[in-house]
């Protein structure tokens, strides 16, 4: 199965890739599976409605089986940028599983609920695990991604529960293709 690790954040001196290294490299030694850094700034969106559809947003989002949302909080919710990309495609995110990880001066919780609800409109299914660092303390001077040890655990908790609910997704989606 390959799984993308989404970074949500465009703006300038975001810390989500740090976070999404780290979540990969605890990916990358938890199982067999295929784990990839998806970043959104990377596929230059339209707003939704303002211009061309991005195809190969679309066909990226198509081939993962599930996905692993690094999430930020900005003003008590989700980037702009992350929302954009969720109602950028549609179909493809149908029928899959999803970790969160979440980030923010109280550990992004509501940027990741937020999350969970448009999670739910495009039938993805959101796992019980959410991996929370707080700015104050997994972070050096709110730039250098430090998370305490402890924090890995929460991490292969997540990972188990998402590669087990997109194993059983995948037969859902193969029976809707058939």
């Amino acid at each position: 199965m390959k799984f993308g690790i989404i970074l949500g954040s465009t703006r300038e001196g975001r810390v989500s890739p740090q976070v999404g290294e780290y979540i990969k490299k605890i990916a990358d030694g938890h199982s067999v599976h295929e784990f990839e850094i998806v970043d959104v700034k990377d596929y230059d969106l339209p707003f939704l409605g303002t211009g061309t559809p991005n195809e190969a947003w679309n066909k990226k989002i198509d081939e993962l089986d599930g996905y692993v949302f690094v999430v930020q909080e900005y003003n008590h919710g989700m980037s702009a940028s992350l929302k954009n990309a969720l109602d950028s495609a549609r179909e493809e995110w149908f029928n899959k599983a999803a970790g969160i990880v979440s980030y923010g001066s109280g550990g992004g919780i509501r940027a990741a609920e937020q999350l969970r609800m448009v999670l739910g409109e495009q039938k993805v299914a959101d796992v019980r695990t959410n991996p929370a660092f707080n700015l104050f303390t997994d972070f050096e001077n709110f730039s250098t991604f430090n998370p305490g040890a402890h924090m890995e655990a929460g991490v292969s908790d997540m990972l188990t529960e998402l590669i087990e609910w997109s194993t059983a997704f995948d037969t859902i989606r193969e029976k809707v293709i058939a």
